[in-house]
């Protein structure tokens, strides 16, 4: 905490973060244009990026888990701030001298708390032709398939983050191997970034994942894939047939029609 604070800003500061490393707290975003349920980001204890995420989008019932649903206004246009974290005082939506957009700004002590999108990670594990896929325990898409992926950690590669989500997800070791899919989910806020990759030995359900399985192309629960940009990759990743093709880019966004 900085040095200097008064009584009552100390007060304020303490509101506005987490006092306790085990205790979860919500941050709401904007409302939305619509008669849904407003998305939140929570951030809880632990490090990991799923059931134990550092961050974790919640979305509303209906959004598909990356793009929010029809007639409504974008998920993340800026997440809101009542406090400084930095000295406690209180902030306001303003343009800073040499920017071109609004920022949340420290009414005291003028520092500017920029929010920007967030990098996930994952892999498209492959052994024998058959790719494995994780049944997913949590919420966005209870129930839901999806190829090991989150968000990254603070002090990791992409590569890193890829290979821990794995581990996560389906208690399985991979060798990554190249970046073959960029998703923008512009709609979330999010990066999504997909590698190959070769399962090495075993796997099992981890705590993120109701079951684990292998799965042929023409295996494949299309209709079951949790997310958009996770059937984006998977789509790609076929039609690459194992080749390095490049990176193929795709961005996600809700039509504002």
């Amino acid at each position: 905490m900085p040095d200097g604070l008064k009584g009552s800003q100390k007060a304020k500061l303490f509101s506005a973060m987490a006092t306790n490393a085990n205790r979860a707290y919500t941050v709401r975003l904007p409302a939305w244009g619509g008669p849904t349920e407003a998305p939140s980001v929570e951030a809880s204890r632990g490090g990991g990026t799923g059931r134990r995420a550092g961050f974790k989008i919640r979305f509303p019932k209906g959004s598909g888990g990356s793009i929010p649903p029809s007639g409504t206004t974008p998920l993340v246009t800026n997440i809101m701030m009542n406090f400084c974290s930095y000295c406690g005082e209180s902030v306001s939506r303003k343009t800073p001298h040499d920017d071109n957009r609004k920022r949340w700004v420290c009414d005291s002590c003028g520092r500017i708390h920029y929010q920007n999108p967030l990098p996930v990670v994952g892999c498209v594990p492959e052994r024998d032709g058959k790719i494995l896929l994780c049944k997913r325990a949590i919420e966005p898409r209870y129930g839901y398939w999806t190829v090991p992926a989150g968000f990254m950690e603070l002090g990791e590669s992409t590569v890193q983050g890829a290979a821990r989500e794995t581990r996560e997800e389906a208690c399985a070791e991979v060798e990554i191997g190249h970046l073959f899919a960029v998703v923008d989910v512009i709609d979330a806020g999010q990066i999504h970034l997909f590698y190959t990759a070769k399962l090495i030995g075993d796997f099992s359900a981890g705590h993120e994942s109701l079951e684990v399985a292998l799965f042929s192309e023409d295996e494949i629960p299309w209709d079951d894939i949790a997310f958009h940009s996770g059937r984006y990759a998977l789509k790609k990743y076929f039609e690459d047939k194992g080749q390095n093709t490049g990176v193929h880019i795709h961005e996600l966004r809700r039509s504002r029609s």
